[in-house]
């Protein structure tokens, strides 16, 4: 069990995703490296730091949440989670 957040920093002003709290981890190797691919995707469409951020945090989770340090959420996942702050999804 544990906490997951992220938070960045653009144009001098932070932004932070939704705590979600409790998350059930299964297998933490690529977290990280998932919560920057979404974080990056985020940027990268246009849909502004605080999105981004979202973003990659509910893209880390559900990849902590799954075995194998190699994602393989789906966008629609991702946004689903985001939309839910947890990272409980129907696959």
């Amino acid at each position: 069990m544990n906490d997951w957040s992220a938070v960045c920093r653009s144009d001098g002003k932070f932004f932070q995703a939704p705590m979600r709290e409790n998350l059930e981890i299964y297998d933490r190797v690529g977290g990280g490296d998932s919560f920057a691919s979404g974080f990056i995707y985020g940027l990268l469409s246009g849909n502004g730091p605080q999105w981004a951020v979202e973003c990659g945090a509910a893209h880390g989770a559900l990849a902590m949440t799954t075995p194998g340090d190699t994602s393989m959420a789906t966008l629609p996942e991702v946004l689903q989670a985001m939309k839910s702050k947890t990272a409980r999804i129907a696959r």
